[in-house]
């Protein structure tokens, strides 16, 4: 078995074994509004429950050469986004989301999805996804080497409404089959929703 002290080797290595190994990571789809009114959206695949009491989730957007991404910057300013989950039916529009583009430029329109107004916040969703979380923001934390510049913006955003498709929707459940979501693996590599089993928690 390899033995590897993190700090002896490269952040692009040490990126390749935590992605190679954390899977599969669920995958956020995460609109938000520029302070001139462009509306953003780009997936996360650092994204993950934080607490049901009250309902949380958490994003960890990673900078580029310290700078912050069109996203963190716009949730910070804001204090508003919608979280969508990615499905087998939507992830290939999302994928074209993934594209680098200026402020000014919309991934949306991009991509060909279509915004839809939210409920409880400005930040509209999108359409094409059958869960969407209106978010506010709840705490913010720039993390990263103490010498150095931080290396991400770790968000944490208190749901204040579920958006969820009929369809999926079963008596206060969601029907992961109906769901269809995809996760995130390494490289270019997705998971669909494989075997399902069944354990119960011992008492």
């Amino acid at each position: 078995m390899h033995s590897i002290d993190p700090n002896t080797i490269s952040e692009r290595e040490n990126y390749k074994f935590l992605i190679g190994s954390i899977v599969p990571r669920p995958i956020a789809f995460v609109t938000s509004l520029s302070e001139e009114g462009v509306l953003n959206g780009a997936p996360f695949s650092y994204f993950n429950i934080v607490s049901s009491n009250p309902p949380m989730v958490s994003l960890s957007i990673q900078r580029s050469n310290g700078k912050q991404k069109d996203t963190a910057r716009n949730i910070l300013n804001k204090k508003e986004f919608v979280i969508h989950i990615v499905d087998e039916q939507n992830v290939e529009q999302i994928n074209q989301t993934a594209a680098t583009l200026s402020p000014s430029e919309s991934e949306i329109e991009l991509a060909g999805l279509t915004p839809i107004e939210s409920r409880k916040i400005t930040v509209p969703g999108i359409k094409e996804a059958k869960i969407r979380l209106e978010c506010v923001l709840e705490h913010a934390l720039e993390l990263g080497d103490k010498h150095a510049q931080p290396g991400c913006d770790f968000l944490i955003g208190r749901v204040v409404q579920y958006h969820i498709e009929e369809d999926i929707y079963e008596e206060g459940r969601i029907n992961p089959r109906g769901l269809g979501a995809v996760s995130r693996l390494a490289g270019n590599d997705y998971a669909k929703i494989g075997e399902i089993f069944t354990k119960e928690r011992p008492k």
